[in-house]
């Protein structure tokens, strides 16, 4: 009677891992799930695929600007190119200025007051430096986090 008691919550317990977690049903040994979720955690690339934007970013940078502060990052790109972002601002909105400089040249893309975050795509009307300028017009600390991915150089915090 034991045996089919036991066999019982064995069964009970990894249904709930089939419907969570499809990578993990294969196994239906339970003494394996701990350091399987572990397995699953270091190794992200299988279960990221689905969701084509996580494993884009190239760069991802975080700032704290104090009331007031600004701060400015630039990619390297070359006319045509387009990288994409998505920024956010953690703890009051932001004001930024979107605009690029290079071969003589100067842009002004987009321009924003009191924005809590933004992404989309940049593509460099001319071979140069194209990013952003942000400035905390908050009474309080706020953090940016920038992520960029696609066709550019480098990030480079200008100021």
């Amino acid at each position: 009677a034991e045996a089919e008691m036991v066999a019982v919550q064995s069964s009970s317990a990894q249904g709930p891992q089939e419907v969570a977690e499809p990578v993990m049903a294969e196994p239906s040994d339970e003494s394996v799930s701990a350091p399987e979720a572990e397995i699953t955690a270091a190794k992200p690339e299988p279960a990221a695929e689905p969701v084509a934007v996580e494993p884009q970013w190239q760069d991802e940078v975080r700032v704290v600007l104090t009331p007031g502060e600004g701060t400015e990052f630039k990619l390297t790109m070359e006319e045509g190119a387009v990288a994409r972002y998505s920024w956010a601002s953690e703890g009051g909105p932001i004001n930024y200025d979107t605009h690029g400089n290079g071969s003589g040249q100067s842009i002004s893309y987009e321009k924003g007051r009191g924005v809590p975050e933004d992404e989309g795509e940049l593509e460099a009307a001319f071979t140069g430096d194209h990013g952003w300028f942000f400035r905390n017009r908050n009474d309080n600390n706020i953090t940016l986090v920038l992520r960029t991915g696609g066709d550019y150089g480098q990030l480079k915090k200008v100021l």
